[in-house]
């Protein structure tokens, strides 16, 4: 059957202040609606996947920490859908363990590995290419199927994917290779070709075959995540977890188990996804998910602003006023503990901020 899990464990800290340690960017309601109200990444992508699967085939991967907080914001998601990870162990392991615990339950699933951390509009178009991604398995069951975005830009904040030869399944093409992210100049050159798509981050593939794949490239985790769910459900299950993941190596899902299939001929395939398609990292991608006014301002909270332009700025307290005057492209966001303030083009440098903050001051404002 086919399945679905949610990677939600990152921490967002490029949207700090508002992404914190405790209440990271996936739970937090960023996303507007039309009428004004708003929801997290995570509801979305839980909403986007229903339109595909039933509410018992998904799943959702997340830190320990953040369990009770997915289980408030999922009151769909069943208890025995939501895995936890002890300690952060990169992609190939949060990974690993969502796949060994379906084929737990499944030995035949068909697993989607999707984001928190995107809106995608319209989902019509993105369960159409889901599906499409689901029936490349029908015919190739081996097969490592990504989804690819349609470009409209030359980004350089993304990785790539070049496009081979078309596949027996319409909508789907052979992958000719993974790319970088690339400069300015080649990132042009790839859109003009037509042949690359964006790495959404997003895959499909059996259960199976990802762990197939963990023990011949990644041995140590195989055996770890079969020692795991070799334990009974429940208590003894997680306390095998707990001994075992933080002692698994660290390492991205893409360098363990992608790249390594990359160079088989055949056994990588990619499904164009041609939608809108925001990933929500920074400030600035933030920024369109919120309301703008006719001089570029997005805003959210008690806002006034004066001869100002290009701005981000956001309050997450209904009693604080954030007033600007003669201001341009700069990102103000105020919290209860911090307010940050920085040019838009420094958005990126958000991360490295809060590290120089936590040298300073520790935890406390993390």
């Amino acid at each position: 059957m086919r399945h679905a899990v949610i990677m939600a464990g990152g921490s967002g800290t490029r949207l700090w202040p508002l992404s914190r340690a405790e209440r990271p960017k996936q739970l937090l309601d960023v996303v507007a609606e039309d009428d004004g109200e708003a929801h997290s990444l995570l509801a979305e992508a839980f909403s986007r996947l229903q339109a595909v699967l039933p509410t018992e085939r998904i799943w959702v991967c997340t830190a320990a920490r953040y369990g009770d907080q997915v289980r408030a914001a999922l009151p769909q998601l069943r208890a025995d859908r939501l895995v936890l990870e002890p300690t952060p162990r990169d992609t190939a392991n949060a990974v690993g363990l969502a796949a060994a615990l379906v084929v737990d339950v499944d030995p035949d699933a068909e697993l989607a590995v999707v984001s928190a951390d995107h809106v995608i509009r319209p989902v019509e178009r993105f369960a159409d290419a889901l599906r499409t991604a689901y029936d490349v398995l029908a015919v190739r069951p081996r097969a490592l199927v990504t989804l690819g975005v349609t470009p409209t830009s030359p980004a350089t904040g993304f990785g790539y994917v070049q496009k081979g030869a078309p596949t027996a399944v319409a909508g789907a093409a052979e992958v000719a290779s993974f790319r970088e992210k690339p400069d300015r100049a080649t990132a042009e050159a790839y859109l003009a070709s037509g042949e690359y798509l964006w790495n959404s981050g997003m895959f499909v593939w059996r259960a199976q075959t990802v762990l197939d794949a963990l023990a011949h490239h990644l041995p140590e985790s195989a055996t770890g995540l079969a020692r795991v769910v070799a334990a009974p459900a429940g208590p003894e299950r997680d306390a095998v977890l707990a001994e075992v993941f933080p002692s698994l190596p660290k390492i991205s899902v893409d360098y363990a188990v992608l790249e390594p299939a990359a160079t088989e001929p055949g056994r990588v395939v990619v499904v164009d996804l041609d939608v809108d398609w925001l990933d929500v990292g920074s400030w600035p991608a933030l920024a369109h998910t919120l309301s703008t006014d006719e001089a570029g301002n997005a805003t959210r909270g008690l806002s006034a602003l004066l001869d100002s332009s290009g701005n981000v700025v956001l309050s997450d307290d209904p009693d604080h006023l954030v007033a600007l005057v003669g201001m341009r492209d700069s990102v103000v966001v105020h919290t209860a503990d911090v307010t940050m303030v920085c040019p838009v083009g420094d958005a990126e440098r958000v991360k490295a901020l809060l590290a120089a903050v936590q040298e300073s001051f520790g935890a406390r404002f993390s």
